[in-house]
This record gives structure tokens, C-alpha cells and sequence, in this order.
């Protein structure tokens, strides 16, 4: 089962640039995967400009044997960054993340977020809390 998450960049303008991640979006993982591996402005910038993704670091191959880390992208113009002013107006995009990882000022920041739903499952409510990232992938 997924873990959703969104993957975003603090602009100068203070807007966020943004992409889906799909598998494993908990801290534990995503979290410190972005920290050890995209610790830079252009590294989390190229990986943003890429899209939508399954997976920012797989060392999966279609077959499953085990390949050189790289990211599974979705492709296509549908998956292309989203542009928000806020992290309120990020989470508004709703794909069912469960958590949002942001860069700025060259460092991830974590937010859980939970959202309330009515019987048409229009969102009532939406709940962001800070969260932090583990120092080290924590074994499952």
C-alpha cells in the first residue's frame, strides 16, 4: 500500500513548486532519502522539474532486479509540477498525500497531513502538523 506524499521547493517568491511521490512517503524513508540524496538547491530542483513521480530513488528494474538508484517518473505533460502560493494551497491539490516534504533555505522540512471528509468525501478539514525526520532510515 502507498504511502503518498508531495515533494516541494520554496520559490523566492515564496510560492512552492511541487510533485506527487507515491511509494513510501513516510519520514522514516522518503524523509531521509530527500535528506541523504537531494541536499542541494539544484539537486531538489532537477528532481521537482522531473514530475510526478512513483519513487524518487529506486534501485528496482521492471523485472525486479536490483539496479542503479534512479527516479520513476510518470511522464507526460499531466504530470508536470504544480505551482502553489502556499503550503495550504498545496495541500488543496489532494491526492491523498499523508505528508509533504519541503526545501527551504537548504533543509527538508516534514508536515503530516490528515484531512476530514463529508459523506461525498469532499474535504471538510484539513489538518498540517510538523514532523520530524529520523537521522537515519530506521529498519523495518
Amino acid at each position: 500500500m502507498a504511502t503518498r506524499s508531495r515533494i516541494g521547493i520554496v520559490l523566492k517568491d515564496d510560492s512552492i513548486r511541487s510533485v506527487y511521490h507515491h511509494w513510501d512517503g513516510y519520514p522514516e524513508w522518503l524523509g531521509v532519502t530527500l535528506r541523504e540524496h537531494y541536499n542541494t538547491d539544484e539537486k531538489v530542483a532537477t528532481l521537482i522539474d522531473g514530475g510526478n513521480m512513483s519513487c524518487c530513488w529506486s534501485t528496482t528494474g521492471e523485472d525486479g532486479e536490483e539496479v542503479e538508484p534512479h527516479v520513476e517518473y510518470y511522464g507526460g505533460e499531466d504530470e508536470a509540477p504544480e505551482i502553489s502560493k502556499s503550503l495550504s494551497e498545496m495541500v488543496e491539490i489532494d491526492m491523498g498525500e499523508e505528508y509533504v516534504y519541503l526545501w527551504f533555505m537548504g533543509e527538508w522540512n516534514c508536515y503530516s497531513v490528515s484531512r476530514t471528509h463529508d459523506e461525498h468525501w469532499n474535504v471538510i478539514k484539513t489538518n498540517i502538523s510538523v514532523v520530524t525526520i529520523p537521522q537515519e532510515q530506521i529498519a523495518s
